[in-house]
């Protein structure tokens, strides 16, 4: 089957262009040429931007969003709120919460996730009969959504790091944890691509995870994407330092993770030899700013990482906000606070964060740019909504919202078509996961 997409200002990777025909057959784009003019046939799109990622989710995070925001205290204190969701799910709970977050993540403009998936087990830690449940519960979820799913399948042994080491597993972790890492990559091994799906690896975070156990993840994880939590607070730092004489970024590295194929999510609090090593590897780093000023995790040193030469992605991780614009928006308004200077970052390097970076962080390297060959992934804004209207189209990504998308494509197909994504209203999906969670 062939498409034909007529866009009135469509962003290529050599910039956003006007009036251009896209020519998509199966689930790739065949062709992109110059036209004046739609033609019979045509599907007229206003503004069309290559399909964006959501390179670090956590999806049963949406059931707290609203309910934990105006408590006082920190990162630490939100997660016991967080434990306490995650205590409730059964793999039909978790597919049906699942579906109604990637269906508001495609309806917001996301067309590719990364699920860093650790809610692995049942109550007590005892595995389900089938040791995958709830990560194929993800899967069928994704699939559900229309969404590109890279299921990032966790390692977690630890309960934490303290000075002294490392701490047993509280009984919530339990449902987190396999026995040791030979069981994890026996489980994760029972898991394989399928369409739509691709599987990565993850090491949850230096806390999580001894330091023996990561000397033997790189072997474990072969060609696999490999993402981490890195550096989300300064009490990890502290505690690795005690108890490693390195920082997270440099345990990594000692461990034969740090490559072009890691990814090291938030990165937040960084030295400058942090920063050396991360950008000498060619990492992608997944910067989550919504997240990040929610759990008041401090702002993460962006501009200097990829002037190192990381690469820098972005996702929701928690999902206070699901939209894509103002995940990137704040990439940029967050540095210009720091910094005290507008333009921190351009317009193109914006909308590779969104799009191509974050694909290449989740294994789908051949998706996130509009270009003959690429996977047909789009998503189309409108320009003449109260927030877009006037602008011009380059600098869609500083006015836009999720309610500005009208049509998403993913794989040649569309998805969400005139704002309506085919499996119904997120927001009904939404309410009746939630209420279902809330009377288990």
């Amino acid at each position: 089957m062939t498409t034909t997409i007529w866009a009135r200002h469509a962003q290529l990777p050599t910039g956003m262009t006007a009036k251009v025909r896209i020519t998509i057959a199966g689930d790739r784009i065949r062709s992109i040429d110059r036209a004046d003019d739609p033609r019979a046939g045509d599907i007229v799109l206003p503004l069309v931007l290559p399909g964006n990622a959501n390179g670090h989710s956590h999806a049963f995070h949406r059931a707290i969003r609203g309910r934990v925001q105006d408590t006082s205290g920190n990162f630490w204190t939100w997660r016991d709120q967080m434990y306490a969701a995650a205590s409730i799910l059964n793999p039909e709970l978790y597919f049906g919460l699942a579906h109604a977050v990637f269906v508001e993540m495609v309806s917001a403009g996301f067309t590719a996730v990364g699920e860093f998936h650790y809610l692995h087990h049942g109550p007590e830690g005892r595995p389900y009969d089938n040791p995958n449940a709830m990560g194929e519960a993800v899967i069928a979820a994704a699939q559900a959504a229309g969404i590109r799913l890279t299921l990032l399948d966790t390692l977690y042994l630890a309960g934490g790091l303290s000075g002294s080491g490392h701490l047993p597993l509280d009984p919530v972790q339990e449902r987190f944890a396999d026995p040791d890492i030979a069981a994890w990559a026996r489980r994760v091994g029972d898991l394989s691509d399928s369409p739509g799906c691709r599987i990565g690896v993850a090491a949850h975070s230096v806390r999580a995870v001894p330091r023996e156990a990561l000397l033997q993840l790189a072997s474990v994880a072969g060609p696999r994407v490999i993402h981490a939590h890195v550096s989300e607070q300064p009490a990890e730092n502290a505690a690795s330092t005690l108890v490693h004489g390195l920082t997270p970024t440099q345990l990594f590295d000692h461990s034969g993770l740090l490559s072009e194929r890691f990814t090291a999510v938030h990165a937040t609090h960084l030295t400058r030899d942090d920063i050396r090593r991360l950008g000498q590897a060619r990492a992608f780093i997944c910067m989550c700013p919504t997240t990040e000023r929610d759990l008041a995790d401090g702002i993460g040193p962006a501009r200097r990482l990829a002037d190192a030469g990381a690469r820098i992605t972005l996702g929701s991780d928690e999902h206070a906000i699901i939209d894509p614009f103002i995940e990137a928006r704040a990439l940029e308004m967050h540095e210009r606070l720091e910094s005290g200077e507008r333009g921190r970052f351009t317009l193109d390097e914006l909308s590779v964060a969104m799009s191509s970076a974050g694909y290449a962080s989740i294994g789908w390297p051949e998706g996130g740019a509009l270009a003959p060959g690429a996977l047909a992934d789009l998503v189309a804004v409108r320009r003449d909504s109260v927030r877009t209207v006037g602008t011009r189209a380059a600098q869609i990504v500083y006015t836009a919202s999720a309610g500005d998308v009208t049509d998403v494509m993913v794989g040649g197909e569309f998805v969400v078509r005139d704002g309506t994504h085919r499996a119904g209203n997120p927001a009904l999906l939404l309410g009746k996961a939630l209420q279902r969670l809330r009377t288990a």
